[in-house]
């Protein structure tokens, strides 16, 4: 389905919950925040039925995010009568890979498009201290077999301060293994306001003073805005998503459904569209129907981070990323 601006919108991020076993200091405050109730989040039933009628209108890939998709008992089983949808052509994962590694063989099963994991350090000490969790031997076990069966990108947030001296180390995954490395500018989202940004231009100097001149990759990886480049001598790939410095709103091809049934056309603008009140209330589905390609109809031209007074308030666990 086009939007207003021309724009093919094609691609749905779906968020399972906004609940996670980790509390990324940029994510989720130490402290937690006030979860939904299970009987705030969408049912199982209500998201399937939302997902047939958005297929209607054109949406043919879905990303399945969080909070964490997996703490969310039923995700993989989703995921699974999802990708039997007519229309559907891909569906991805993104999981910080804690949990990831349980249920890799029933996700090998489904012929999955490929699965994300967020990985923002490679020391213990500091990924406890970020994350809240010392489970960074889970994850780099989880990198490891995903890597040999399907699709891999490592997601990395640069955070002054915190991992910028380790990002060409983050990059070396991409030596030996085929896998995509992507470097993600910090969005001023929730808590995340409150640390340091590094630019896409300052990662891209550490990457060629580490590595040398880099060969520009042609070839489109995945549903997202990502430039990738390739170092002499790497297996896999290095990418670089400028959401900040250099946005890339003319040619955004997403929306997202959150847990509790907000339809977002933007990630960084306050309108929405409640879903989960209009199910609830009888709509039928060609009510529902208009309202979703209403709301895609008017999806925002920019975002707004970069307003003074930046409307993105909840916090990435509430939204889906």
């Amino acid at each position: 389905m086009l939007d207003d601006m021309g724009r093919d919108i094609h691609y749905l991020r779906l968020s399972m919950t906004d609940r996670c076993n980790l509390r990324c200091a940029y994510c989720m405050p130490a402290g937690g925040v006030d979860l939904l109730s299970h009987a705030d989040i969408l049912t199982f039933e209500e998201i399937e039925r939302l997902l047939r009628l958005m297929t209607g209108l054109g949406i043919r890939r879905l990303k399945i995010t969080g909070g964490e998709p997996l703490v969310r008992r039923g995700t993989i089983d989703l995921m699974r009568r999802a990708g039997d949808l007519p229309g559907i052509e891909q569906i991805t994962l993104t999981t910080n890979g804690v949990l990831l590694e349980q249920y890799l063989d029933d996700i090998a099963t489904m012929g999955i498009g490929g699965i994300n994991i967020s990985i923002d350090t490679l020391r213990r000490d500091r990924y406890e201290r970020l994350t809240g969790f010392d489970g960074l031997d889970r994850v780099l076990r989880s990198i490891e077999r995903a890597s040999a069966i399907l699709p891999v990108k490592l997601n990395v947030v640069p955070v002054g301060g915190v991992n910028d001296a380790e990002l060409c180390y983050l990059a070396e995954f991409a030596r030996e293994k085929v896998v995509a490395v992507r470097f993600i500018e910090l969005m001023p989202v929730g808590h995340a306001s409150r640390f340091g940004h590094i630019d896409t231009e300052t990662v891209k100097a550490m990457m060629e003073a580490r590595f040398g001149t880099m060969e520009r990759c042609v070839d489109r990886i995945g549903n997202g805005p990502a430039v990738y480049v390739r170092p002499h001598g790497f297996k896999g790939k290095i990418g670089f998503i400028h959401a900040m410095s250099e946005a890339f709103c003319g040619a955004c091809n997403r929306v997202r459904l959150t847990a509790d049934g907000r339809f977002m056309p933007c990630l960084g603008q306050p309108d929405y569209t409640d879903l989960k009140q209009l199910l609830r209330s009888g709509a039928t589905d060609a009510e529902l129907t208009k309202r979703i390609r209403q709301t895609i109809a008017a999806k925002p031209a920019h975002h707004g981070f970069l307003n003074e007074a930046n409307p993105a308030s909840r916090d990435m666990n509430a939204i889906g990323g």
